[in-house]
């Protein structure tokens, strides 16, 4: 029988327990999973996703003195008294290099938790697309491409690298099942508006996500989010530990 890949255009509409038995990918291409990828690969320890900012405080206080950092977002913008934002040019080497990354965003990390029930958890975002799809390729279990969306409503960003996973999956997998309608949905966005980066990058900047960044004065983070396959890891929600870290670079 064939794998399924099923496409879940909002995480707010879906039950938890739909995702046991099969892999997850969460996706919040503007700017949470874009970012995460960002920080693991400019060398941070972890990052530890949390659903609400004095949570995430919390956790940060329980690490050794400047072995942490708080960072994430809300209404798009950091939050006050937070190391970092939510743009993915924050995380740069020299600021997380090592470091545990406490992190919390409107929407991405929301995603994540709800997420929790599947065999594994993986971060997409179109920075590393390429990796993820490679990794979902030798897998045998269904597949979950989880969007974050936009307070409960379908963000177009999300839904493309969907499309951009079930594209290359087509390639690689074949044998996969791609005829849930929301993977249909997703395929053809990306068949239509994706596949090159300026096209990409001008979804971006048309969707909703997208337009709120530019009126935060972000405008910036849209071009590096929209940047396919400029990294190689596929980070991992553990979820005993409860940390996302590149398994890879373990």
């Amino acid at each position: 029988m064939s794998r399924p890949i099923y496409v879940h255009a909002v995480s707010a509409l879906f039950e938890p327990a739909e995702l046991r038995n099969g892999v997850a990918v969460v996706i919040d291409v503007l700017r949470a999973t874009s970012t995460i990828t960002h920080a693991l690969a400019a060398g941070a320890r972890c990052v530890i996703p949390c659903g609400e900012v004095e949570e995430a405080r919390r956790r940060r206080d329980a690490f050794l003195p400047a072995s942490a950092l708080l960072g994430g977002e809300r209404q798009g913008l950091r939050i006050p008294g937070f190391d970092l934002g939510n743009s993915p040019a924050e995380y740069l080497p020299e600021t997380v290099r090592g470091k545990s990354v406490v992190f919390t965003t409107t929407n991405g990390t929301q995603a994540l938790i709800r997420a929790r029930d599947a065999n594994r958890v993986l971060i997409g975002a179109l920075l590393n697309v390429g990796a993820v799809a490679a990794t979902l390729a030798g897998l045998p279990e269904p597949i979950h491409l989880v969007c974050a969306g936009l307070h409960g409503q379908l963000a177009l960003e999300d839904l493309l690298f969907a499309g951009a996973i079930a594209h290359r999956l087509q390639l690689a997998a074949p044998s996969s099942d791609f005829s849930e309608d929301a993977t249909q949905l997703a395929l053809n966005l990306y068949e239509t508006c994706g596949r090159d980066y300026d096209r990409a990058a001008s979804l971006l900047r048309s969707s909703r996500g997208g337009r709120n960044l530019i009126e935060c004065g972000l405008e910036a983070d849209i071009g590096m989010c929209a940047r396919e396959d400029s990294l190689a890891l596929v980070p991992e929600l553990f979820k005993n530990e409860w940390e996302i870290r590149d398994p890879a670079g373990q």
